[in-house]
C-alpha cells in the first residue's frame, strides 16, 4: 500500500509498517552494479526474513546506518532510540561502567522497520540475550591482504580440514566485502575468554603449519601479503556481519552462506550474490541441519592439543 505522503505501508503479520521515502537511492549505481533504492532493501528482507530470522533471534544487534546511502555518513548504532515503537524487543546487556540497550530482531515487522531506518548491514552478537556471557557461535573471519579470494579459498580449504580433523562441524559465508566466515556451532556452555582462546589456537596452528600464507598479526603492517585468520569477533561484545545481511558496497552484496561443495565454484567470490538473488541461494538451505548440531570444545581442545604436541 501506498500513502499520499510519500510513504509505503507494509503488512507484516499482525504489523503494517510505514516505509518513508522508499524511492531514496540508498546504493547508486555506476559501472557494473545497478541501483538500489529503500523500497529494493525493504523488498529483500521481506523475502529474506523466513530465512535471515533465526540467525537473529534473540541476539543483541548493531546497526549499521547509512539514512543518506553509500554517498552519505554511516553510524553504528548499539543503543535503540526511545522513538522507536514500543514493539520492538529491547535487551539490556552489561557494558563497562554502565549498559546498553540492544535491539532484538525477532520477526519480520521488526526487520522492515530496520530497513526502514536505512540499517543496511545487521552485525548480531554470537550470543543470546539469555546468555550473554556463552557464545553458541564461534567465528573466523578470512581477511586476504587484497581482494584475493584464491588465497581466501584456499585458506577456508586448510581450515575446514583442520577443523574436521578436530571434529567439529563447521559452515561457510561469504561476507559481501572481502573474505569468507567459518561458523562452529556451539552448544553454548563456555565463556568468551575460553571460545576465544580454543579459536585462537587453532589459528596459531594453521598459521605456523603456513606461516608464508597466514597469519595472526592483529597489526596489518606485520601481515605482508598474508591471509589473516582474524578470531577478534569472539569476544564479549563483539559482533559479526548477520547471514542474509546487505553490505554498504555498490551493487547491494550480501553475506550469504553456502555449502563446503561451493568453495569450488569457479564463479564463487566474497561479493557473490546481491538482493537481486541471495534468496534464490536462501531457499537452497545451504546450513540444513548445521544449527542444531552445537558442540562442546571439550573434545575438540584435547585433540588439538595432541596435534600441537
Amino acid at each position: 500500500m501506498s500513502g499520499g505522503d510519500g510513504t509505503r505501508r507494509v503488512r507484516a503479520g499482525r504489523r503494517t509498517v510505514e516505509v518513508h521515502r522508499p524511492d531514496k537511492v540508498l546504493f547508486p549505481g555506476g559501472g557494473d552494479a545497478k541501483e538500489y533504492t529503500k523500497g529494493d532493501l525493504v523488498d529483500y528482507h521481506r523475502a529474506v526474513a523466513p530465512f535471515m530470522l533465526p540467525h537473529l533471534r534473540g541476539r543483541p544487534l548493531m546497526l549499521e546506518r547509512h539514512p543518506d546511502g553509500l554517498d552519505g555518513p554511516r553510524f553504528m548504532q548499539k543503543n535503540t532510540p526511545e522513538n522507536y515503537p514500543e514493539w520492538i524487543t529491547r535487551v539490556e546487556v552489561a557494558k563497562e561502567g554502565g549498559t546498553v540497550r540492544h535491539v532484538l530482531c525477532d520477526d519480520t515487522a521488526t526487520l522492515l522497520y530496520l530497513a526502514d531506518q536505512a540499517s543496511i548491514t545487521l552485525h548480531r552478537w554470537l550470543s543470546r540475550a539469555d546468555s550473554v556471557d556463552h557464545p553458541d557461535r564461534l567465528v573466523f573471519d578470512l581477511d586476504p591482504a587484497g581482494d584475493d579470494f584464491d588465497a581466501v579459498r584456499e585458506a577456508a580449504r586448510l581450515l575446514g580440514e583442520l577443523l574436521d580433523e578436530l571434529q567439529l562441524p563447521s559452515a561457510l559465508m561469504t561476507t559481501g566485502s572481502r573474505g569468507l566466515h567459518v561458523i562452529v556451532p556451539l552448544n553454548g556452555r563456555h565463556d568468551f575468554d575460553e571460545v576465544r582462546s580454543f579459536a585462537r589456537d587453532v589459528a596459531d596452528t594453521l598459521a605456523g603449519a603456513h606461516p608464508d600464507r597466514l597469519t595472526t598479526a592483529a597489526r596489518k603492517k606485520d601481515r605482508g601479503e598474508r591471509l589473516y585468520l582474524d578470531v577478534q569477533r569472539n569476544a564479549y561484545a563483539q559482533t559479526a556481519v548477520a547471514p542474509f545481511t546487505v553490505r554498504p558496497r555498490p551493487g547491494a552484496p550480501v553475506a550469504t552462506p553456502i555449502t563446503w561443495d561451493q568453495l569450488d565454484d569457479p564463479e564463487l567470490h566474497a561479493r557473490r550474490w546481491t538482493i537481486a538473488d541471495a534468496v534464490e541461494q536462501a531457499r537452497t538451505n545451504p546450513w540444513s541441519a548445521l544449527l542444531n548440531r552445537g558442540r562442546a570444545l571439550g573434545p575438540a581442545r584435547r585433540r588439538l592439543n595432541a596435534l600441537r604436541g
